[in-house]
């Protein structure tokens, strides 16, 4: 096992927030964009590994933990988010394209990255982007999204999420129980962090990144660069049914992960050797 280190931290000033951001390792950049409330912490279990053989950058999205906005009543947009995931590019790797993974919705921002930004980035990998807007029963998800919106509004954060998991699980019914896992002592430390930031999840995350529709087109004549992941345990839950779409229709290889949603977190060590694998391919 790899002996961990502590990471180069740093600031780094964008248009309507301040960026933290930690470094490690060296060889070609990997930078890695965190899904939900994860943070730059989200990737602390498999950070060590993957700078074995790359610089890897990780970081706190703005609005998330350490990155703070100008605003906190800003509204979040996809396409903000992807350049600032493109002024780190510019600021780690200046003169070479970079790897890039991002989970959930950290997922959605390298996708736009990818489209937006093709001349920085040799390779992308992503583990159950939630672009449920490519789906044949699109609308079914938009009034998932209000619903979740107005309960959050109404009756507060808990409900929401209860909401938001049914409507997750598979064919939108109640989520099934799965087995129990022990979290990695690294995961269960940052739980404080991760409720602390689900507020302004729910509120500003949810509805701008989940009504994102993606340049389908663009992604087509890109897909060569393109590997989609998805969770061993999530075949037939929302998150997993847009990876497996695109993975189809533009002819790639679909990956399987180890848990699922949230295979990152429950089973950081076997996740990290799929994802080294992926973007080293």
């Amino acid at each position: 096992m790899t002996t961990p280190t502590l990471p180069t931290t740093g600031e780094l000033r964008v248009d309507g927030a301040t960026l933290h951001y930690e470094v490690r390792g060296r060889g070609p950049l990997l930078l890695l964009i965190p899904g939900g409330t994860g943070g730059a912490a989200a990737f602390d279990a498999v950070a060590d590994e993957l700078a074995t053989t790359h610089t890897v950058a990780t970081y706190d999205p703005r609005g998330m933990s350490r990155s703070t906005l100008d605003d906190p009543e800003a509204e979040q947009r996809v396409a903000e988010h992807a350049d600032d995931a493109f002024r780190l590019l510019e600021l780690l790797s200046p003169d070479a394209p970079a790897r890039v993974f991002g989970a959930s919705s950290g997922g959605i921002v390298a996708l736009h990255l990818l489209t937006a930004r093709p001349e920085r980035v040799e390779r992308v990998v992503v583990h159950e982007p939630p672009v449920v807007e490519v789906l044949p029963d699109a609308a079914v998800h938009r009034a998932l999204l209000a619903r979740v919106q107005a309960t959050f509004r109404s009756e507060g954060l808990l409900p929401a999420m209860a909401e938001f998991a049914a409507g997750l699980a598979k064919d939108g019914g109640t989520a099934a129980p799965r087995a129990e896992v022990e979290l990695p002592p690294q995961a269960a430390a940052r739980a404080e962090r991760t409720m602390a930031d689900l507020p302004f999840f729910v509120r500003r995350i949810v509805p701008g990144f989940m009504s994102y529709a993606p340049d389908l087109e663009r992604l087509a004549a890109l897909s060569d660069r393109l590997v989609f992941a998805c969770g061993q345990d999530s075949r037939g839950e929302l998150p997993y049914r847009p990876a497996a779409l695109l993975a189809e229709r533009f002819g790639c290889e679909l990956r399987h992960f180890p848990g699922g949603h949230t295979g990152l977190t429950t089973h950081p060590v076997e996740f990290g050797a799929l994802l080294h694998q992926a973007v080293r391919d």
